[in-house]
This record gives C-alpha cells, sequence and structure tokens, in this order.
C-alpha cells in the first residue's frame, strides 16, 4: 500500500506529500517574503495594495498556507525593492514550491490510507471540479465499487486496512450534501464502463452517479464516446477553488501520476480551467446525464443476465 492507486480517482489518495523537503521550501519561501516586507517597513496592507492582492492573502503567504504564484512573487520583491540576485533566488525558489512533487510512498508511510487527509484537503475549498477519464471519482463511488479500486494497488491493503480506507472514502462523501460547497464533475464514458471488478458492480454505480447528480449542490457531466474531441486530455485532473473563493485567486490544479502527485498553483492553472471548458462542452448535464446513464445500466443488466444465461 506504498504507491498510488492505479485507478486514482482524482483526488484519490493524495497527500501530506513527502514532508520534508517540499514542506522546507515553502517554509523558507514564506519567511523570506515575510522578512522582506519588514525590512521594507511595509505593513500587511500597504504591501497588499502595492501588488494588487487581499491583505488576508499577505498573511496566508506569510504563514505558509498559500503558495504565491511567480508573477506575485515578482510584484512582492519590486515593491520592497529587493537586489536583483534576491529576485531571482526567490523565483527560482518559487517554481521549486509551485510545482510541488508528492510521491505515494512518502505520503503513505506510516499511513494506513490516505482519506482523512483528501478530506481535509476537500474542505478547505468551496468548489471542487473533477475530471476523470479512466475511473469514477472517488466522491461518487459505492462501497463496492470503492473496495474493489482499492483492491488494484500493487500492494494490496490488508483486511483491516481495506475497510478502514473504504469507510473513509465513503465519510467523504457527505460533503456533497453541504449547501455551502459546490461540486462538479466531468466523467468519460470509458471510464463508466470501465470494471476494477466484475460487472455486477457497474449497474449499482452508474444508479448511484444517477442519484448524486439531483443534488443542488452537485453538477454531473458525462461525456459520450461518440462526442466529438473538443481536446484530448491525457489524463485526470481536479481544480481545487473558483471565481467564488476569496480573492478568486487561491485556485490550484492536482494532477495524478503513478507514481507521485503533482500541484500546479501558478500561471498553468488557467490551462486547467481551459481544458475543463472545453470538455464540459463535450459532455450531456441534467436529465440528459441521467437518461444516458440508465441506458448503459439497462445494457449492462442486459450483459450480465445474458452471461448468467450461457453459464448454464
Amino acid at each position: 500500500m506504498n504507491q498510488q492507486d492505479r485507478w486514482g480517482d482524482g483526488a484519490a489518495d493524495a497527500f501530506e506529500g513527502d514532508g520534508s523537503e517540499s514542506q522546507t521550501r515553502r517554509r523558507r519561501l514564506a519567511g523570506e517574503l515575510r522578512g522582506l516586507r519588514d525590512l521594507a517597513g511595509l505593513s500587511g496592507r500597504q504591501l497588499a495594495d502595492l501588488i494588487q492582492i487581499s491583505q488576508s492573502k499577505v498573511s496566508r503567504i506569510e504563514s505558509g498556507a498559500t503558495i504565491p504564484s511567480l508573477p506575485e512573487v515578482r510584484r512582492w520583491v519590486e515593491a520592497v525593492q529587493a537586489p536583483a540576485e534576491t529576485r531571482d533566488r526567490l523565483a527560482d525558489l518559487t517554481q521549486a514550491v509551485v510545482y510541488e512533487v508528492h510521491t505515494w510512498r512518502g505520503a503513505t508511510r506510516g499511513k494506513a490510507h490516505l482519506q482523512d487527509d483528501v478530506r481535509r484537503q476537500e474542505s478547505e475549498a468551496t468548489l471542487v471540479r473533477n475530471f476523470q477519464c479512466m475511473v469514477v471519482p472517488g466522491l461518487l463511488q459505492t462501497a463496492a465499487y470503492a473496495r474493489a479500486v482499492f483492491g488494484l494497488y500493487e500492494h494490496p491493503y490488508g483486511k483491516g486496512d481495506l475497510a478502514a480506507a473504504t469507510a473513509g472514502r465513503i465519510r467523504r462523501q457527505e460533503a456533497l450534501y453541504d449547501v455551502d460547497r459546490r461540486f462538479e464533475f466531468l466523467i468519460t464514458e470509458s471510464a463508466l464502463r470501465a470494471r476494477p471488478g466484475p460487472a455486477s458492480l457497474l449497474p449499482a454505480q452508474l444508479d448511484r452517479i444517477a442519484s448524486v447528480s439531483t443534488l443542488e449542490t452537485v453538477r454531473i457531466g458525462v461525456i459520450p464516446q461518440n462526442a466529438t474531441a473538443l481536446v484530448m486530455p491525457l489524463h485526470g485532473f481536479v481544480i481545487y477553488g473558483g471565481d467564488d473563493d476569496p480573492d478568486g485567486s487561491d485556485v490550484y490544479v492536482e494532477v495524478e501520476t503513478d507514481h507521485a502527485r503533482l500541484t500546479i498553483s501558478d500561471a498553468d492553472v488557467e490551462r486547467y480551467r481551459r481544458r475543463w471548458s472545453l470538455l464540459a462542452e463535450m459532455a450531456l448535464f441534467g436529465d440528459d446525464v441521467r437518461v444516458f446513464l440508465g441506458r448503459l445500466a439497462a445494457e449492462m443488466q442486459n450483459e450480465i443476465r445474458n452471461a448468467e444465461n450461457m453459464a448454464f
């Protein structure tokens, strides 16, 4: 259980990262920026006005709670009139912090599962947008589907840890009923058809998605296989935060790879926002989604019945 799930759910089993190196860089950047402001004799409000962000964001950056973008760091060092060598050094440090890489090996060290960490992460964003092309997102999974997904780890869970991870994933889904939160999902038809376990898992999973799609806090889109492609995504991704978050600027993206989780919080976030918009243009929503899911579930039920008949 020390490698990321090959069927990672887009926010699946991320986090706390490797700890030492990435967190040290983040604390160092926060401390240096705070020190430069103090040396310049500027208050947090004065600096915020100069670099055109909110005072609260200045505070969050200096505490290490928020990672600044490279343009924000450049404006910061210009506002405090830092020397050129300091500007270059902080630009390099910011790049190292902005593109954080957390290996699954490091993230899972000493933990039975990471679902509680993901739950805390999700709780900090009022808007979560999740695109998956190979698996149903974890926030929409049934317990049986989730258990099958966890079973695909290269290093499988023990019996007790498997139950704990499955329960943790289901607890995450309580957030879907929080009226102050918004969740949007884009799922390909291929992801809906993929089988992490027996075919009998899928009809109930499709029914679960259809049911959740009726919640006011949730918007679900399905991209049919026959949709004309406007973009060719190579992987899933999750966007945390949006225009309704404070400042509209504390937005970051997470991309899961086979060995690690990549966190993106600079100008490249806009690339993923554009991809989301194009993918949404390809998708079905609302009643059309529920009709599509119903047809797909019926097709799968027929396949299961035919297989059972052939067995006799």
